[in-house]
Protein backbone atom coordinates (compact mmCIF):
# COMPACT_ATOMS: atom_id res chain seq x y z
CA UNK A 1 0.00 0.00 0.00
CA UNK A 2 2.88 2.46 0.62
CA UNK A 3 4.69 1.57 -2.61
CA UNK A 4 3.81 4.48 -4.88
CA UNK A 5 5.42 3.07 -8.04
CA UNK A 6 3.56 -0.25 -7.77
CA UNK A 7 0.25 1.52 -7.26
CA UNK A 8 0.95 3.83 -10.18
CA UNK A 9 1.73 0.86 -12.44
CA UNK A 10 -1.46 -0.82 -11.27
CA UNK A 11 -3.45 2.28 -12.29
CA UNK A 12 -1.74 2.28 -15.70
CA UNK A 13 -2.59 -1.40 -16.15
CA UNK A 14 -6.19 -0.77 -15.12
CA UNK A 15 -6.50 2.09 -17.61
CA UNK A 16 -4.88 0.02 -20.37
CA UNK A 17 -7.37 -2.79 -19.64
CA UNK A 18 -10.29 -0.40 -20.12
CA UNK A 19 -11.05 -0.19 -16.41
CA UNK A 20 -11.07 3.61 -16.20
CA UNK A 21 -13.18 3.72 -13.04
CA UNK A 22 -10.74 1.44 -11.20
CA UNK A 23 -7.77 3.42 -12.50
CA UNK A 24 -9.40 6.66 -11.35
CA UNK A 25 -9.95 5.23 -7.87
CA UNK A 26 -6.36 3.97 -7.68
CA UNK A 27 -4.94 7.31 -8.85
CA UNK A 28 -7.10 9.30 -6.42
CA UNK A 29 -5.85 7.12 -3.56
CA UNK A 30 -2.28 7.56 -4.72
CA UNK A 31 -2.74 11.35 -4.88
CA UNK A 32 -4.21 11.35 -1.38
CA UNK A 33 -1.19 9.47 -0.03
CA UNK A 34 1.47 11.19 -2.16
CA UNK A 35 0.17 14.65 -3.14
CA UNK A 36 3.66 15.78 -4.15
CA UNK A 37 3.86 13.33 -7.09
CA UNK A 38 2.87 14.88 -10.43
CA UNK A 39 2.55 11.64 -12.44
CA UNK A 40 -0.68 10.36 -10.85
CA UNK A 41 -2.29 13.77 -11.42
CA UNK A 42 -1.20 13.74 -15.05
CA UNK A 43 -2.64 10.27 -15.60
CA UNK A 44 -5.85 11.17 -13.79
CA UNK A 45 -6.14 14.21 -16.04
CA UNK A 46 -5.79 11.97 -19.10
CA UNK A 47 -8.67 9.84 -17.83
CA UNK A 48 -10.81 12.92 -17.20
CA UNK A 49 -10.02 14.27 -20.67
CA UNK A 50 -10.97 10.95 -22.25
CA UNK A 51 -14.36 11.34 -20.56
CA UNK A 52 -14.68 14.87 -21.93
CA UNK A 53 -14.30 16.44 -18.50
CA UNK A 54 -11.81 19.09 -19.55
CA UNK A 55 -12.21 21.39 -16.53
CA UNK A 56 -11.22 18.58 -14.14
CA UNK A 57 -8.42 17.51 -16.47
CA UNK A 58 -7.10 21.07 -16.57
CA UNK A 59 -7.23 21.37 -12.78
CA UNK A 60 -5.27 18.14 -12.28
CA UNK A 61 -2.66 19.15 -14.84
CA UNK A 62 -2.22 22.55 -13.22
CA UNK A 63 -1.63 20.83 -9.88
CA UNK A 64 0.85 18.44 -11.49
CA UNK A 65 2.72 21.40 -12.98
CA UNK A 66 2.70 23.25 -9.68
CA UNK A 67 4.57 20.28 -8.22
CA UNK A 68 6.88 19.85 -11.24
CA UNK A 69 6.98 22.90 -13.55
CA UNK A 70 9.37 21.15 -15.97
CA UNK A 71 7.12 18.11 -16.48
CA UNK A 72 6.93 18.23 -20.28
CA UNK A 73 4.30 15.50 -20.71
CA UNK A 74 1.89 17.33 -18.41
CA UNK A 75 2.55 20.57 -20.33
CA UNK A 76 1.74 18.84 -23.60
CA UNK A 77 -1.40 17.29 -22.11
CA UNK A 78 -2.48 20.70 -20.81
CA UNK A 79 -2.05 22.08 -24.33
CA UNK A 80 -4.23 19.26 -25.66
CA UNK A 81 -6.90 20.00 -23.06
CA UNK A 82 -6.88 23.69 -23.97
CA UNK A 83 -7.13 22.79 -27.66
CA UNK A 84 -10.13 20.55 -27.01
CA UNK A 85 -11.76 23.26 -24.92
CA UNK A 86 -11.11 25.76 -27.72
CA UNK A 87 -12.64 23.40 -30.29
CA UNK A 88 -15.78 23.08 -28.17
CA UNK A 89 -16.13 26.86 -27.89
CA UNK A 90 -15.50 27.45 -31.61
CA UNK A 91 -18.08 24.77 -32.37
CA UNK A 92 -20.62 26.52 -30.14
CA UNK A 93 -19.84 29.88 -31.74
CA UNK A 94 -20.21 28.45 -35.25
CA UNK A 95 -23.51 26.81 -34.32
CA UNK A 96 -24.87 30.04 -32.84
CA UNK A 97 -23.83 32.15 -35.83
CA UNK A 98 -23.72 30.14 -39.05
CA UNK A 99 -22.41 33.20 -40.92
CA UNK A 100 -19.37 33.46 -38.65
CA UNK A 101 -16.63 32.33 -41.01
CA UNK A 102 -13.92 33.08 -38.44
CA UNK A 103 -15.32 30.62 -35.91
CA UNK A 104 -15.67 27.92 -38.58
CA UNK A 105 -12.10 28.54 -39.80
CA UNK A 106 -10.69 28.42 -36.27
CA UNK A 107 -12.65 25.28 -35.51
CA UNK A 108 -11.15 23.61 -38.58
CA UNK A 109 -7.65 24.70 -37.56
CA UNK A 110 -8.01 23.30 -34.05
CA UNK A 111 -9.52 20.07 -35.33
CA UNK A 112 -6.65 19.71 -37.81
CA UNK A 113 -4.19 20.30 -34.97
CA UNK A 114 -5.86 17.65 -32.82
CA UNK A 115 -6.00 15.19 -35.72
CA UNK A 116 -2.27 15.59 -36.31
CA UNK A 117 -1.58 14.24 -32.87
Amino acid sequence: PREAQARFLMAVAQADAGRAADATTTLRGLIADFPELPEPRNNLAVLYAAQGNYPLARAELELALAAAPDYAVARENLGDVYARMAAAEYERAAALDKANANAARKLKQVRDLLAAR
